[in-house]
Formats: C-alpha cells, sequence, structure tokens
C-alpha cells in the first residue's frame, strides 16, 4: 500500500525568497577588485538587517529602502509598488560619509571585523524627516522612552541611503551555529519532515511554564507544530542576553512533546514598534515557512511612555495583523493572556478562568527581585532546569560584582575613603577587589591626555570601561575621580548597569572651602590667580549628584564612619551577606 503524503503547499511572502548571493565565479571577480571599493563598517543593526535581507527572511525586500519606497511605508506602510511592508528598513549614514558617495556608485559593506558581506549599489540619497518616522511608526515625534525612538533621534545618521545589495557572504557567527537556520534552510528541514502546518512564536525573553503552555494551546487548536524563533540580534535595552535565553529555549524544547517543538534563531533587530512590529513579525514567519503566528499581549510593546502610560493599547497589535493576515498569507493566532489557576492546577487564558479562582502570577519584575535575593521560584511559574541556568547567569546580589564610583571635589577625601573601603571590603573576602583611582588611571592607561574637558571626560570613560569589565567577571571595582559631569557619570552607570552588576555613586560632598584648606599642592590658589585653567570648583563646574546612592562629607564625619555608613548600604541593598558584616 502507497502512503500519500500531503504537500507543503505555503510560498513565501510575495511568492518566492529573494536570492541575493553572488556566485562563486561572480565572488572571485570581486575579490580581484576588492581593493578598488569605498567600503563602509555597518553597525551592529544595519549588520543584523543586512543579513536579513541576504537571507531571505526580509523578502521581497532587495535592499535598503529607496527613499520613494521609504515614504511610502512611513506614511501608508507600502513600498511604492503597492505591497504592504510595515517597518522602514534603512542604511543611515553621517553627512559626512554620505557626501562621499553619489548615485551609482557601488560601496562595499564590512561587518566590524572588516569581513566583507554585500555590495551596495547607491540608487537614492536622501534627508528623512525623522520626527514624522518616529510618529508614524512608533507613535510619538519624540518620546526618548520609546528605545527605538531614542536611536533615531540620537544616534542614527542624518542620512539614508537606498539601494540593492548582493551578497558575498552572510555575517559570521560562533555561537549556536547548529540553531541558524535561513529561511531557504528551514523551508527544507519542514520538508523533510513533511511538517505542513507550523505555529511561529515570537520571542525576547527566557521562556517559562505559561508560554510553553501557550504555545501548546495554539499548536492543539490548529493541529501544528511549533517554531520557537527567538530573536537574538538586537531586542530591548536590558533584556536578558541572548546566551542565556538560547540555553533556556534548549531547555524548554525537552519539556515538549517528542517531535513537536523546533528552535531556530533569528538575527533581527527588533524596533519594539508593537502593531506595526506585529506584522513585520508575521512576514518574517511566513518566509521563514510558517502557516500561523502567535500574537499575544501587548506584541513587541517598548513598555512606559513618558507619561507612564503604555505606548500601544495591549491589544492593537493583534488588530492591525487581523487586518492584513489575508495579504500576508498567515494565519494569526490571538490569545488572551495564560495565567496559572491554583484551584485547578493548570494554565488557563484569563477568559477561560471559573469565577472566585485563585489566581497566581509572578511579573518580570518579581522575577528579577526573586533572583537577585535568592528567593525560591515555584515549580508552576517555570521549570526547575530553566530556574538553574538564570540563577547561573542572574546569581544573588552577595554573588554579583557591583562598582563603586567616587566623586567629589580635589581634595574631599574621595580616594582616601576610596582606599578605607577596599581593605574593608578584602578584611570581609568573597571577592577580587580593584581600585581605579584617577591619577593612577592617567599614569597607566590616560598618559597622552591634558585636563580640558573632552580629556577629562576620556579619561572617566576609560574607567568606566574597566570597571565594566571588573564588575562583569563579578569583582568590586572601586573609582576615585572628579567626574565633574553629571552626562559622563551617567554614561559609566548605564556602561555597569549593563553587565548585570550593581553600581553604587557615592558623593564626597565636602563643602569647597574644606577642600581648599586641604590643598597643600596649592592648586585651588593657582586656579584662582588664573594660572590654572579650567579647574573643578573654581573656573570649571562641578556637576552635584542629584540622587547619588550615598553621600559622606568628611568635614563632618571620619574616615571610619563613612566606611562604615557605606558597608551598611551594601548590606541593606544585598551587595554583602549578613553573615560577613
Amino acid at each position: 500500500m502507497s502512503i500519500v503524503v500531503k504537500s507543503i503547499n505555503n510560498p513565501p511572502y510575495k511568492g518566492k525568497l529573494v536570492d541575493l548571493m553572488l556566485s562563486d565565479d561572480e565572488i572571485q571577480e570581486v575579490e580581484k577588485v576588492i581593493n578598488d571599493f569605498d567600503d563602509y563598517v555597518l553597525t551592529p543593526r544595519q549588520l543584523c538587517d543586512l543579513e536579513m535581507i541576504l537571507n531571505g527572511g526580509f523578502s521581497p525586500l532587495t535592499g535598503f529602502l529607496n527613499e520613494e519606497d521609504y515614504n511610502g511605508v512611513v506614511n501608508d506602510m507600502r513600498l511604492s509598488d503597492g505591497t504592504f511592508w510595515p517597518m522602514p528598513i534603512n542604511l543611515d549614514v553621517s553627512e559626512e560619509q554620505a557626501g562621499k558617495w553619489e548615485v551609482g556608485k557601488e560601496i562595499l559593506l564590512r561587518d566590524s571585523d572588516k569581513f566583507p558581506i554585500a555590495i551596495l549599489t547607491v540608487e537614492t540619497i536622501y534627508k528623512p524627516d525623522k520626527a514624522a518616522e518616529a510618529e508614524h511608526v512608533f507613535g510619538s515625534p519624540d518620546d526618548v522612552c520609546h528605545p527605538a525612538i531614542a536611536y533615531l533621534l540620537n544616534d542614527a545618521g542624518a542620512v539614508y541611503v537606498g539601494g540593492s545589495v548582493k551578497g558575498i557572504q552572510l555575517p559570521i557567527h560562533y555561537d549556536f551555529t547548529d540553531m541558524r537556520y535561513t529561511p531557504k534552510e528551514l523551508r527544507a528541514f519542514l520538508k523533510r519532515k513533511n511538517i505542513s502546518k507550523l505555529v511561529g512564536f515570537q520571542t525576547r525573553n527566557p521562556m517559562h511554564r505559561s508560554h510553553r503552555e501557550l504555545t501548546l494551546l495554539a499548536a492543539r487548536k490548529v493541529k501544528a507544530n511549533v517554531l520557537i524563533h527567538p530573536v537574538v540580534g538586537m531586542t530591548k535595552p536590558g533584556d536578558v542576553d541572548h546566551y542565556t535565553r538560547v540555553r533556556c529555549y534548549q531547555e524548554m524544547i525537552s519539556h515538549y512533546p517528542r517531535d513537536m517543538a523546533l528552535c531556530s534563531l533569528l538575527p533581527l533587530a527588533m524596533r519594539m514598534a508593537g502593531p506595526r512590529e506585529a506584522c513585520w513579525h508575521a512576514i518574517i514567519r511566513k518566509n521563514y515557512g510558517c502557516t500561523h503566528f502567535i500574537v499575544g499581549r501587548d506584541h513587541a510593546g517598548p513598555g512606559k511612555n513618558k507619561d507612564g502610560e503604555s505606548f500601544y493599547d495591549p491589544y492593537a497589535a493583534q488588530e492591525l495583523l487581523n487586518a492584513h493576515k489575508e495579504e500576508i498569507g498567515i494565519e494569526a493566532l490571538t490569545f488572551k493572556m495564560v495565567c496559572y489557576v491554583e484551584d485547578l492546577g493548570e494554565y488557563r487564558t484569563i477568559d477561560n478562568i471559573p469565577e472566585g479562582s485563585r489566581v497566581l502570577n509572578i511579573s518580570g519584575t518579581e522575577l528579577r527581585r526573586r533572583l537577585y535575593k535568592g528567593i525560591s521560584i515555584p515549580s508552576w511559574f517555570s521549570f526547575p532546569s530553566v530556574v538553574k541556568i538564570l540563577r547561573e547567569t542572574y546569581p544573588p546580589r552577595n554573588q554579583q560584582g557591583f562598582t563603586l564610583f567616587f566623586t567629589g571635589l580635589a581634595n574631599s577625601g574621595k580616594s582616601t575613603i576610596a582606599n578605607a573601603v577596599r581593605v574593608a571590603l578584602l578584611e570581609l573576602g568573597g571577592r577580587t577587589v580593584s581600585l581605579l583611582v584617577g591619577g593612577h588611571v592617567r599614569k597607566h592607561l590616560s598618559t597622552e591626555l591634558g585636563f580640558s574637558k573632552e580629556h577629562r571626560d576620556l579619561n572617566v570613560r576609560r574607567i568606566g570601561y574597566v570597571a565594566s569589565e571588573i564588575t562583569k567577571a563579578r569583582g568590586v571595582a572601586i573609582c576615585s575621580a572628579i567626574a565633574p559631569y553629571k552626562e559622563t557619570r551617567g554614561y559609566v552607570r548605564e556602561l555597569i548597569n549593563k553587565t548585570g552588576g550593581g553600581f553604587v555613586e557615592i558623593h564626597v560632598n565636602t563643602p569647597l572651602e574644606v577642600c581648599e584648606q586641604r590643598d597643600n599642592k596649592g592648586l585651588y590658589a593657582k586656579a584662582r590667580s588664573g594660572e590654572l585653567q579650567d579647574f573643578t570648583g573654581i573656573s570649571d563646574p562641578y556637576e552635584a549628584p542629584e540622587s547619588p546612592e550615598v553621600t559622606v562629607d568628611t568635614s563632618v564625619v571620619s574616615v571610619s564612619q563613612a566606611v562604615h555608613e557605606i558597608i551598611l548600604f551594601l548590606e541593606q541593598e544585598g551587595y554583602l551577606s549578613k553573615q560577613s558584616i
């Protein structure tokens, strides 16, 4: 008896995957003249976009948007030929860079390691209306609480360059290489496995039991397999790093019925654009072979706006995708929030919970608190094996690294206190402790720097970088620098926070007149006489911290008292175990 296998009839968006890669022969010809090209090193976001263009994930796009396409996408979510496309894909460059190029010129696009990735043929060079782009695409002309608006207004180049691309090679990845399917490769896999229905699940967070139950609910509803398709390109600042997340996904796959779920990594740079992003994600999943796509509550939402309210209605993404799903050619699976019902011992959608039932949930904020405090995380919320992976990356605070950043005027006593705190922490033990004093860093890392504002900023930024590496390695970095400028201190705080460790700003708020009395080198006197220029506190301002974690004034407290206050703060915030105090 013969077996008839149901054929898979699920073409990519608009009928075919674009193939933009040069042949081997063409690449050999390019290599002969590769030094003749003008080249451009792509930013991380641009590299993600280029990879998605080249691998067919952004089909039918064949390059970065030209001006006419860009305007159509921003205003109407349509390319110039009428094709539905909700997200502008731009190559943004500086005015200086754009001034070196002209229409018709071929540009060699390289990654950060200078590997050649593609050749761009310039077709248009134009200045966008960024406020209009921000408002139409993201919902506000200027609210930088939205990460994409902040990037657009503060980081993106002033000029856009549109044009088609030809691929030399896809960007090189060294991690999880067996999980990085291109659309063509994933479609071939589905064909080999005779999978005719595939539900795509978008995620940028670790998966817990509620996510598993949601995907199983969707799979059972349409009798399909599940594609866990996490973004590993660029997500929202502060998200869990993709290395940790992928280990969680690998573990989660083992908790699905055999052969029901697979995981493939998506090298996408998210925009957190809510409704538009949901449609964009659906198009991408259509290209990867999905027949269905799950859109939950507040899909790709960026959080709160400047008024403390959500940027988008929680179900706006579902509504917009439902309006365009037939044109995209994918079924949208929309569900309400999934919660754990203690009385039933199972997960239910919030609209299917018996009245009076006790519903349990753990928010992202509460999960982070439990990780930081070492508090247990119940098995109804997440599998213990997944929690174990998260705890390895996010240990309790008393096992994390942290930075103590002392700032204050010259002769305020900050370096004396910093060294005394170093000794106290070494006495307690448990972590390596490194002291980074502004003068010492100048001697060993910044000998070429003077004392202009630019050079003082650069010295503090270097201190911050070294401290971030120490903090990342779960050590303690104690920094002591005048660091007079609020913006630079904020930069260091952000740099440390990105490591997952703690940042404690300590303002040594000793009065100026006391600092002058202690000055045995006569620097303040020279500054007042005009012999020294740009001297902090005299001829250059000191921007005092507005909300430091600790403030001490060495004119009224001793060094020992100051150290005691700092150690007590560290213990109170969980950086030190109570047993060691």
